[in-house]
């Protein structure tokens, strides 16, 4: 708790630690190291002396000198952090594969479970939020499958040990400051406070920033405790951070829709009532139901040769958790299945692919020396790049959908 334009496919930059979206479906927990474990580690001087500076930082932010002191006492570099940080290299795979291991048959299977176990927890909670519990859970089950996976790292020490690298500094101080303020609440203690390499907490992988804004004490306990095996607290955040960025009740988050014949699919750029779809030809597959209201706007995920769905509101809501297209598609497929809902009926195209960083120079660059302008030749595609796309798909006689694709490279490259 990142950016894909809704036609240019999908390239998945989950940050890891921040998402367990294909973490293993699993019902042990894996097993905490001692609290105060991390602190035998010896600090390299550097690093003591970022701790010196950092404190009046904090004071002036309104954590106390004793949190300060408190949580000190437990903080220690944690290099794991720092070699996870610094092994990410972008990786791109195709939405199906993200799909298939993001809503598998086991996620499913777990996740009807948890729905089952939970109803009474959930139906309260979908009372009070509007959110539904599908969806609740579908959160839960990308971010760490059913609680399963909560992520055993101390967060301090890996927030300060960020924060020190300055690769992300301020992103990371903000957040260690944020979990220095959790600790002075009292819902955790510096040592209980585990999670992820990267800071995310709890069954639904709040960032302390988050949690400060949303987390919320379902029970009225007097903490709000994400931490737990009960994930009472976690799933009520959840839903409340849904509910406090826009979501809609009764909305869908996407319809999967046909397209008729002679369909021009530059139309998916503009965001139009479903009237004015319908208008277009636009129909639900079968099994699904347009609503009667509402704004939505076309995307094609892997460009016109997959499935075309029609995405509202709560989609840009669901991406404000985590700002991945196919995030949000997997949260909102695995919902749907939840509900009962089948698979998408129009098949992916699985045997193209997106294209990787210099893949995307090279289709910029071959686009660029035709004479299309794609607003740079620096492998981020953006407006100007998806329209260049479309351009030259025109002129080639092609669906202009503005996907970037294998296919498409190799095209240019003849």
């Amino acid at each position: 708790m990142r950016v894909t334009l809704l036609t240019a496919g999908i390239a998945l930059s989950l940050l890891p630690g921040c998402s367990g979206a294909n973490a293993p479906d699993r019902s042990i927990m894996p097993e905490s190291r001692p609290a105060m474990e991390r602190a035998q580690v010896s600090r390299s001087p550097g690093f003591e002396q970022w701790l010196d500076r950092f404190r009046p930082r904090a004071l002036t932010q309104g954590v106390s000198a004793a949190t300060l002191d408190r949580t000190f006492r437990t903080i220690s570099y944690d290099e794991d952090a720092i070699r996870r940080d610094r092994a990410q290299a972008e990786f791109t795979r195709p939405i199906w594969q993200y799909l298939d291991g993001a809503v598998s048959d086991t996620r499913i299977e777990n996740g009807t479970r948890a729905l089952r176990e939970h109803a009474g927890i959930l139906a309260e909670i979908e009372r009070r939020y509007g959110v539904p519990k599908e969806v609740v859970v579908a959160v839960w089950g990308l971010e760490s499958s059913y609680g399963s996976s909560r992520g055993t790292t101390h967060v301090p020490s890996a927030l300060a040990t960020l924060a020190f690298d300055g690769r992300r500094g301020s992103f990371f101080e903000s957040q260690l400051i944020g979990a220095m303020k959790i600790i002075q609440t009292g819902d955790v203690t510096p040592e209980g406070m585990r999670g992820s390499w990267a800071g995310a907490m709890g069954h639904t992988q709040f960032i302390p920033t988050s949690y400060l804004a949303y987390a919320v004490d379902f029970r009225g306990d007097g903490k709000r405790d994400i931490w737990s095996d009960d994930p009472t607290d976690g799933l009520a955040s959840t839903a409340a951070y849904l509910a406090g960025h826009g979501w809609t009740t009764g909305q869908p988050w996407a319809i999967e829709v046909r397209l008729p014949s002679g369909f021009d699919p530059r139309a998916a750029s503009q965001r139009r009532a479903v009237g004015e779809w319908r208008a277009l030809g636009l129909q639900a597959v079968a099994g699904a139901t347009l609503p009667a209201l509402g704004q939505a706007s076309l995307m094609f995920p892997a460009g016109a040769q997959g499935p075309a769905l029609l995405a509202f509101g709560n989609f840009r809501t669901i991406k404000r958790y985590n700002n991945s297209d196919a995030y949000v598609i997997a949260v909102g497929n695995l919902s749907d299945r939840l509900r009962g809902a089948g698979p998408f009926v129009t098949p992916w195209p699985r045997t193209d692919r997106p294209l990787n960083s210099d893949e995307r120079v090279d289709l910029q660059r071959l686009l660029t020396a035709r004479g299309y302008d794609t607003g740079g030749v620096d492998g981020r595609v953006g407006p100007m790049t998806i329209e260049a796309v479309r351009n030259y798909q025109v002129a080639e006689g092609l669906t202009p959908d503005g996907y970037v694709s294998l296919d498409l490279l190799n095209r240019l490259r003849r």
